[in-house]
């Protein structure tokens, strides 16, 4: 047989698939398997230095060169893999997860090293959970931590949540579970102050749609936008509508340039009216709702979803990352909060 005729013969393409396949497979697995050896090794390595530092055998006068002087010397006996900015982050390492290397089957090294840049244990705790949940590569766990989204995740939650949330990650069983205040947007590069019209923010949206599945969370798919509705032949169009795999569901989001009206939330309610109607199947629940506007009225809000059972929410979204800092101390002032109230109840 010819190389021509080997080349449209099917079974030829076939054989040639499953070898792709298996070879693709094996890859992983080794890549896995390095990564597995890398990460117990560094832990290790991380645990014979503290292990020294405890016993004694760091005196005071050279203590602080240890590193150093490990650095240098590894690398002279072994190469690349011992600069003093990774044996501190091995050291880092154990310190941080004394109890064993759980996260070698789960997470790279580089996952690791963006881990331990993170000061805070409640913090760390949630991205450790949240980059293993949903599988996010190095790049996404560090737009996430750019993003403060453990921080905004976190704000408006008692203390007890904000616990849960750090132990587990975000975990999706309700539609509230979804939101995040506020979204961002700073993937898509416009500076502030400039303005966008609506079709524009769309239009960037979806074309940086990738970013902004990530900036929604697990779960989402994409299903069109601009999605035309019609009601006794007047034609209606949803600017982004997306179905949520784990809670089972259309969701529909509409953007807002300028202040949020009230009829902006009646029409959102008509959606979800045609939506739960006429697009869901066996199977599917309420759609839900989301408005992103850059002004929020809380009480405009509290009036226009007056005993309104569907589950429509408001959320601000914003154009640059969100102020660290101020959203840190929001936290703080939770924790010690709900820390007083314990002491003033069982004192």
């Amino acid at each position: 047989m010819s190389n021509s005729e080997l080349t449209t013969d099917t079974g030829y393409q076939s054989l040639l698939g499953k070898i792709s396949e298996v070879y693709a497979t094996g890859q992983a697995r080794a890549a896995q398997a390095v990564n597995v050896h890398i990460t117990e090794t560094y832990w290790r390595i991380g645990r014979d230095i503290v292990e020294f530092e405890q016993g004694g055998n760091v005196r005071a006068d050279y203590g602080k060169a240890l590193l150093t002087k490990l650095s240098r010397d590894l690398t002279l006996r072994h190469g690349k893999g011992f600069s003093r900015s990774n044996v501190v982050r091995i050291r880092q390492f154990y310190l941080a997860y004394p109890k064993g290397a759980t996260l070698s089957h789960l997470l790279s090294w580089s996952h690791i090293v963006e881990l331990l840049k993170i000061d805070n244990p409640l913090e760390r705790g949630f991205y450790e959970q949240q980059a293993i949940r949903e599988k996010w590569a190095v790049r996404e766990l560090k737009r996430q931590k750019e993003t403060s989204l453990f921080l905004r995740l976190a704000a408006g939650k008692d203390k007890d949540a904000i616990l849960q949330l750090a132990a587990q990650g975000q975990i999706i069983a309700q539609p509230a579970d979804l939101l995040r205040d506020p979204y961002v947007f700073e993937f898509l590069k416009i500076p502030e102050p400039h303005q966008v019209s609506e079709t524009d923010l769309e239009t960037r949206l979806c074309d940086h749609l990738q970013p902004f599945l990530l900036e929604l969370g697990k779960g989402f798919t994409f299903v069109g936008r601009q999605y035309r509705i019609t009601l006794n032949n007047t034609h209606y169009r949803v600017d982004l509508v997306f179905y949520h795999r784990i809670l089972r569901c259309f969701v529909l989001i509409d953007l807002k340039i300028n202040d949020l009206k009230h009829h902006d939330i009646g029409q959102m309610n008509m959606y979800l009216g045609y939506f739960a109607t006429e697009e869901n199947t066996e199977g599917d629940n309420p759609p839900i709702g989301i408005i992103l506007t850059r002004n929020k009225d809380e009480l405009l809000v509290e009036y226009a979803t007056y005993q309104m059972n569907s589950p429509l929410f408001v959320q601000k979204y914003q154009l640059y990352l969100p102020d660290r800092e101020e959203l840190r101390r929001e936290l703080e002032l939770t924790l010690q909060l709900a820390d007083d109230s314990a002491r003033d109840e069982n004192p």
